[in-house]
């Protein structure tokens, strides 16, 4: 589960958006950010490629368009995604986006230990999903997103052992264009990066608190 990310501005959060083919102005940097707080995602429309507000909360309360905090849905499990009745399956068809990142951080679940992740000399492109909302009351509208989740990786046992959010390979182009396309109906072409892996070495911090981003060790890589 990513539970806490950030965004820097930095070389390589601009090759990112250099990669994707985005002007970086409105993009919103930020040094701690928790669900439920006003992120930037990468979305394809009619109208082209471009950054979008969104709430780091796929479902959202239609009526006041603030996340409806009785689910947990800044997250959506790999394992959802084919299930027709599950929040994320239309979105997963129609809404894919990607979500920029610097790093993010992950808990053991003892409520003490945290780790933070990043890529090595590269920005991370988190894997998305979005939903559109409107009230109807008011005609405003508002983006709900959440960051797909996979099953657990054997080098994270210390780290969090139970999942890792999915990380787009920037690289690949045909692939990244297919994820954004909306009108792109052949998921299948994704099914392997849902399987949890490391294509990109990841270098880890142990942390104090969360929200401190504070370094308690010095770094070290796993590939």
């Amino acid at each position: 589960m990513c539970g806490r990310f950030n965004v820097i501005d930095s070389p390589q959060v601009r090759l990112l958006v250099d990669a994707l083919n985005i002007d970086i102005g409105s993009l919103r940097f930020s040094a701690d950010i928790a669900p439920g707080a006003l992120i930037s995602i990468v979305k394809e429309s009619p109208q082209g490629r471009r950054l979008h507000d969104a709430l780091w909360w796929l479902m959202l309360d239609s009526s006041t368009l603030t996340p409806n905090y009785r689910y947990a849905s800044f997250n959506s499990r790999w394992d959802k995604l084919d299930i027709p009745r599950s929040l994320a399956y239309k979105p997963y068809r129609e809404s894919r986006c990607i979500i920029p990142a610097s790093a993010f951080i992950e808990g053991l679940g003892d409520r003490k230990t945290y780790h933070k992740i990043e890529l090595l000399d590269q920005a991370i492109a988190f894997g998305g999903l979005c939903k559109h909302y409107i009230n109807e009351a008011t005609g405003e509208s508002r983006l709900g997103a959440s960051i797909i989740t996979l099953g657990g990786l054997p080098q994270w046992q210390h780290i969090h052992p139970k999942s890792m959010p999915l990380m787009l390979p920037i690289d690949n182009k045909p692939l990244i264009d297919a994820w954004l396309d909306p009108t792109c109906k052949d998921i299948t072409q994704f099914q392997s990066l849902l399987v949890p892996q490391i294509t990109v070495p990841q270098r880890i911090t142990r942390i104090g608190r969360p929200s401190k981003w504070d370094p308690q060790e010095d770094a070290y890589t796993i590939a």
